[in-house]
């Protein structure tokens, strides 16, 4: 977006406060229940002025939906940061561990994103499959340069059946990556995994008093994520 005169500045900033407010009433009444003009009343603005800048309920969700994405990718990239790029194990547990701390700390959000669909909403592809996929491809980063430095040791022979090798084959394409048919479907698996330790937890599917600190198991699943996808 072009920023360099005063009324564009001011576009990308009432754009930053619907999307701010966005997510105050993501946490307050949900996704179903998000309302443009609710937003607009909170932004100061009559209901009809909001719309020269967000076009629909669905245009809304849509925001919402890129900006949890990137702030998600964002603490993920963060993280790493802290990490040798040698520790392969090191840096698949501090993806983990920012997926896990992001989710905590925005409930609302990581249930748009990971959630039940918002009916009749449906995200469009072509704009949140990028940001979508920030932290799978972090993930097959790791796996890519643990296999080049001869950190994991995998079958190289193709998966079976054939259909699933062929969806193998063209998803190492689309992420451009080398590695073997087993490694990719270990990571498509780590992937699952990682969320679906966050997403029980998020959404309280232990119960509440099951576990003293949950955190601590969570550290025990990250072990064996590493170990399934061959860095244990």
């Amino acid at each position: 977006m072009d920023t360099s005169t005063p009324r564009a500045r001011a576009r990308e900033q009432t754009m930053r406060d619907v999307v701010r407010i966005g997510r105050e009433h993501l946490a307050t009444e949900g996704a179903a229940a998000l309302s443009l003009r609710a937003v607009a009343r909170d932004l100061g603005v009559v209901s009809s002025a909001v719309y020269r800048y967000v076009a629909s309920r669905d245009e809304l969700l849509t925001l919402l939906v890129i900006d949890g994405y990137d702030e998600l990718g964002d603490a993920v990239d963060s993280a790493l940061e802290r990490v040798d790029t040698g520790d392969h194990a090191g840096r698949m547990a501090a993806i983990g561990r920012a997926v896990r701390a992001w989710a905590l700390a925005e409930p609302a959000t990581y249930a748009l994103l990971f959630g039940s669909p918002v009916p009749g909403y449906e995200a469009p592809a072509e704009r949140t499959t990028g940001p979508g996929i920030r932290v799978a491809a972090r993930l097959v980063e790791v796996l890519q340069d643990a296999w080049d430095a001869g950190a994991i040791t995998v079958s190289e022979a193709p998966v079976t059946p054939r259909r699933l090798s062929r969806d193998v084959a063209r998803i190492r394409r689309e992420m451009g990556v080398t590695v073997p048919d087993a490694l990719v479907a270990r990571g498509m698996f780590a992937w699952a995994a990682l969320f679906g330790c966050v997403t029980w937890e998020v959404f309280g599917q232990y119960g509440p008093d099951t576990f003293s600190q949950p955190g601590d198991l969570f550290e025990h699943h990250l072990e064996a994520l590493a170990e399934a996808v061959g860095l244990g």
